[in-house]
C-alpha cells in the first residue's frame, strides 16, 4: 500500500493476515486480522506463529461452542487480542453460515444508512489541505485528520485545511497519543471554533487519569481508542468520566466477541461507539459492518480503511462502496472471501 503515516509511526505495507477454518460440513470460515505494531504490539510474524498454535488447539473440536473456543486461545496467551480477532471472526462467519443468515441477522441488528469519513495521514499543511480538498470533491462528507506532532504544526495543518475545504464539512481528529496534556489543551482550545466534532485518543494511555481534566479544560468532545481494549476499559473509562465516544475495532477488542460487550457497556451509559480499522482489506472490513448493523449505539464510521492506500483488492464478494456510502449484501456469514489466485501467490500454514 501507499505508506500511511500517523503520529507514532508509518505502516509501509499492510501486515494482514488471514484465517481460514474448515468444517466437516463442508463450511469455511473466514477470518482478517491488521496487525498495526505502533498500536497493538503485534507484527504480521507474530500473528502467524500464534496463529499456527491455535490452530492446533481447535483442530477437531466444534466450530459452534464458540465461548470455549474463545477461552482457549485466551487461556494459551495473554493478549495479542490482533491475531484472536481473525480466529473469532472465522468463528463467527462459520455460526452464521450454520444458521444460513448474513452475520449481522445472526447477531440480532438489521441494515441501517452508513457513510464513513475519510481519512488525512499526516503530512505538510499544504499537502494535506490539498488532499482533504480531494476528497471533499470525491463527495466526503465527513474527514478524519491525523495529528499528534508539534502544536504549533498541527493548528496550521487543520487551519490550512479549512481554509481549502471551509467550515460545511465536520472534521475529526486522530491524534494517536502524540501530544502531552498541555499540548492537547493548546491544540484543541485553538481548534474549539473550526468545526471539530470529536477529538480521538489525545494522549498516551498512561496519561487516562487526566482525560477528566482535559474535558474539563477543552470544549471538544473526547473519543477514547487506545485506551480501550475490552469492556472492563470501557466501564472505567465512563465511569471516571473521561470520555465522550469510544472507538471499537476488532484488532484492539480480539473479535466480535468482546465488541460486542464494549458496545453493551457504553450503550448502557449512553456512550456513543465508533467502529473503527487497522489497514483490514474488504474482508475484515464486511465484518466490521455486520458488527455496525447489529450495534445500535454505533452511530460513527470509519470504515475507510481499503480507501487509504492499498493498492491491491482480493475480495471476493463483501462490502459495496457508492463514494462513501456503505452497504452490504444478504449473503450468508460474512459474505465475503478471498481470490484463490491471490493466496497462490501469498505464504500459507496448513494445520
Amino acid at each position: 500500500m501507499e505508506p500511511f503515516i500517523i503520529a507514532t509511526g508509518t505502516m509501509d505495507y499492510a501486515q494482514n493476515t488471514l484465517i481460514k477454518i474448515y468444517t466437516d460440513s463442508g463450511l469455511i470460515g473466514y477470518g482478517e486480522c491488521s496487525a498495526f505494531p505502533m498500536i497493538v504490539g503485534e507484527t504480521q510474524d507474530t500473528c502467524l506463529v500464534l496463529a499456527r498454535d491455535f490452530a492446533k488447539l481447535w483442530k477437531n473440536k466444534d466450530s459452534l461452542a464458540l465461548d470455549e473456543r474463545l477461552s482457549e486461545l485466551h487461556a494459551y496467551v495473554a493478549n495479542n487480542n490482533t491475531i484472536k480477532s481473525a480466529f473469532d471472526m472465522a468463528l463467527y462467519d462459520l455460526a452464521a453460515k450454520n444458521e444460513g443468515e448474513p452475520l449481522y441477522k445472526f447477531l440480532k441488528g438489521k441494515a441501517k444508512p452508513i457513510v464513513t469519513d475519510i481519512t488525512v495521514g499526516i503530512d505538510t499543511p499544504k499537502a494535506m489541505a490539498t488532499k482533504a480538498l480531494d476528497f471533499k470533491n470525491k463527495g466526503a462528507t465527513n474527514l478524519k485528520i491525523k495529528l499528534g506532532k508539534a502544536p504549533a504544526d498541527d493548528i496550521c495543518r487543520i487551519k490550512t485545511i479549512r481554509d481549502a475545504i471551509g467550515m460545511e464539512i465536520p472534521i475529526r481528529l486522530d491524534a494517536n497519543q502524540g501530544w502531552t496534556f498541555a499540548e492537547a489543551v493548546t491544540v484543541l482550545n485553538a481548534l474549539a471554533d473550526e468545526h471539530i466534532q470529536f477529538c480521538e485518543q489525545p494522549m498516551r494511555v498512561y496519561n487516562d487519569h487526566l482525560l477528566p481534566q482535559l474535558r474539563y479544560e477543552t470544549s471538544i468532545p473526547i473519543m477514547a481508542d487506545e485506551s480501550c481494549y475490552h469492556h472492563q476499559d470501557a466501564e472505567r473509562l465512563i465511569n471516571q468520566g473521561a470520555c465522550d465516544a469510544i472507538n471499537i475495532k476488532l484488532a484492539k477488542a480480539g473479535g466480535i466477541h468482546e465488541a460486542l460487550k464494549i458496545h453493551h457497556v457504553a450503550k448502557q451509559q449512553r456512550v456513543p461507539c465508533m467502529i473503527g480499522g487497522m489497514l483490514e482489506s474488504r474482508l475484515a472490513l464486511t465484518a466490521n459492518v455486520h458488527l455496525a448493523y447489529a450495534c445500535e449505539g454505533v452511530i460513527y464510521y470509519d470504515m475507510d480503511t481499503c480507501m487509504i492506500g492499498h493498492l491491491e483488492d482480493p475480495i471476493r464478494g463483501g462490502v459495496i462502496f457508492d463514494g462513501y456510502h456503505i452497504s452490504l449484501n444478504e449473503a450468508p456469514g460474512i459474505g465475503a472471501e478471498v481470490d484463490e489466485n491471490f493466496l497462490k501467490e501469498c505464504e500459507r500454514w496448513v494445520i
